[in-house]
């Protein structure tokens, strides 16, 4: 037992501080349900086993935020009653708390596991999503090319009009023509229509 003097109680009603203190506070929470500063070993053993990550694998991302913090909340109370038992030095209660904070930080640990495994998961799908994107995009594009070969193929073959086509082959086909095909008068033109080029001088009369 520690040698510092107990603190005596207040009998005298009038005497004692008339402070009104929240039943709902948050400060309640780093001391234990009957709100003393030590839990007796026979309650502080009574807790279940650890979380295993099998069982965390099916919690939605809310459950595991609440638990998560319910941890917290367990681990801040045995932190509190460890520096009480130092302090104090009743003789008892330490191989509880700890087994006890051995469980929860086991659960801790197990929600860390689970976490890990969905961000690699969403790393992954993420990384499929991209690549089908692209195999999506680079199909469209060779439909495109596809589809531009196969009308120019059927413009080619004459099935398809195709206006700038049908000008190419008109210049192909007078290009062929000969100068004399291009220049000569019909035959029953009379002579002297036949020199209407205004650049070309009359002959002279004979």
């Amino acid at each position: 037992m520690s040698r510092e003097p107990l603190p005596q109680p207040v009998l005298d009603p009038a005497r004692r501080t008339q402070v009104k203190v929240d039943e709902n506070h948050g400060l309640w929470a780093f001391f234990n349900k009957a709100k003393k500063f030590l839990t007796t070993p026979e309650v502080e053993a009574a807790h279940g086993r650890p979380w295993s990550v099998e069982e965390l694998r099916h919690k939605s991302f809310e459950d595991l935020h609440c638990l998560w913090w319910t941890c917290v909340k367990e681990r801040n109370r045995l932190a509190t009653e460890k520096y009480e038992r130092e302090r104090v030095k009743p003789g008892y209660g330490e191989y509880e708390g700890d087994e006890r904070d051995k469980a929860v930080r086991r659960t801790q640990r197990a929600i860390k596991h689970a976490l890990t495994e969905r961000w690699y998961a969403y790393e992954e799908a993420q990384k499929i999503d991209e690549e089908a994107q692209k195999l999506a995009r680079e199909t469209r594009k060779v439909a495109r090319e596809d589809r531009k070969l196969a009308s120019m193929r059927e413009s080619e073959r004459g099935n398809v009009y195709n206006p700038d086509a049908s000008a190419v082959e008109r210049s192909e086909v007078d290009a062929n023509e000969t100068p004399s095909q291009l220049q000569r008068p019909p035959l029953d033109m009379p002579p002297m229509q036949q020199q209407s080029d205004p650049l070309r001088a009359p002959s002279a009369a004979m």
